[in-house]
């Protein structure tokens, strides 16, 4: 595996990215290929990466975080779905889950359920979309209505990444019909009545993380498990999002670039009319151009996470750099199918697997039509052009 070379402030963080390699090439990348074609849901690797540490990296301290700059965060989230894809996604996915707690929970519920989140020890799913609301957040429909000390809950999340899998569900529900204000957020541990999950969904890629619908049957959930103020939860889901799309583009960075790897070697090796392939300069251009879209879309998620590392506005930025790589993603898989040509469309080598894997990318977080939406807007705006 090629040695991405990458500058990093501190020795703490370069040797967080070697035990990261460390693990994906001794853990990680070893079964994704047998686990993607069993459908085999890999509960043990979050527990082994929350052990290790790298479930928690941009988190406190004081609730067992590692402290990081996102920017480090990103790169590490990188070179895992760069071995596997599903955990890398899944580590976002989870990652996202858990902000909610750290950024708008009460210190009773930091202190009670942030250390094994970050810890590893409870894994999370991010419970906002629907089957009518997808990319339009304010047509959510479930519903919480206040019943004493809990809520009941009825209502049916979609597309739910470690739908039946996850130990708890980061729940967003209408408690009003206000405009703006109309969404709450809600911690719901495992296991409540009522709480049940749809048949995980049959898909082209990402076949180790299960996908399901999430029902809520008159679920009651304690008013304890409410994470901010009634009316907050539009604010928590928007600002998390703008997170969550720099964790999908570092995945699809990680994934175009085992890609590219795959299709080095092969044009090393392979040979035709007496020479390998990667002398004929076709050939090397497409690595070329395949090369470049990685390098530009990792510098773009850099750059993003660098303004939120700094406390600056990166919301068009992260809309940018999750447009940016998973255009990439999506391009260069495919053309690293064209490199093996014939072979790469057979399973025995790993690049068909990624290309059925990129294709999502450009359409969960977001699809990249709203990214291109949330980027013109935001450029309208600060011209003044009231759009």
């Amino acid at each position: 595996m090629t040695t991405v070379d990458r500058l990093f402030a501190t020795d703490e963080a370069r040797d967080l990215l070697a035990l990261t390699r460390e693990i994906c090439a001794d853990k990680l990348a070893p079964r994704a290929s047998a686990d993607e074609a069993s459908e085999t849901f890999p509960r043990d690797v979050f527990r082994l990466l929350g052990e290790a540490g790298l479930l928690s990296l941009p988190y406190a301290q004081e609730y067992g975080g590692g402290e990081q700059p996102y920017e480090v965060y990103l790169q590490v989230l990188e070179e895992i779905a760069r071995a596997w894809m599903s955990v890398g996604v899944g580590v976002s996915v989870h990652s996202l889950s858990s902000s909610a707690v750290a950024t708008h929970g009460s210190q009773e519920q930091r202190d009670a359920w942030l250390p094994d989140m970050l810890g590893g020890a409870q894994l999370g799913a991010y419970c906002l979309s629907e089957p009518q609301a997808g990319s339009d957040v304010s047509a959510v429909a479930t519903r919480a209505v206040r019943d004493g000390d809990d809520y009941v809950v009825n209502g049916v999340k979609a597309w739910i990444s470690h739908g039946g899998q996850a130990d708890f569900y980061l729940l967003f529900a209408r408690t009003s019909d206000e405009s703006g204000r109309g969404l709450s957020t809600f911690h719901v541990p495992t296991g409540l009545e009522g709480l049940s999950f749809g048949a995980p969904e049959k898909k082209m890629g990402l076949t180790a993380s299960s996908t399901t619908q999430v029902i809520f049957e008159d679920v009651r959930v304690s008013s304890e498990h409410l994470i901010g103020a009634e009316g907050d939860g539009m604010k928590i889901a928007l600002s998390a999002l703008d997170s969550g799309r720099l964790g999908i583009a570092a995945c699809a960075v990680g994934l175009a670039q085992a890609a590219l790897e795959v299709s080095v070697r092969y044009a090393g090796e392979r040979k035709q009319f007496g020479q390998a392939i990667g002398h004929f300069q076709g050939l090397q251009f497409l690595l070329a151009d395949m090369a470049a879209g990685v390098e530009s879309a990792r510098a773009m998620y850099l750059h993003a996470a660098r303004l939120r590392d700094a406390g600056r506005r990166f919301s068009r930025q992260a809309s940018i750099a999750k447009l940016v790589a998973t255009d990439a993603a999506m391009k260069v898989t495919t053309d690293a199918v064209q490199v093996l040509g014939g072979y790469g469309y057979t399973r025995d080598f790993p690049v068909e697997r990624y290309m059925r894997e990129a294709k999502v990318t450009q359409i969960f977080e977001g699809t990249n039509q709203i990214q291109r939406m949330v980027i013109a807007r935001d450029l309208l705006r600060q011209a003044g052009a009231g759009v």
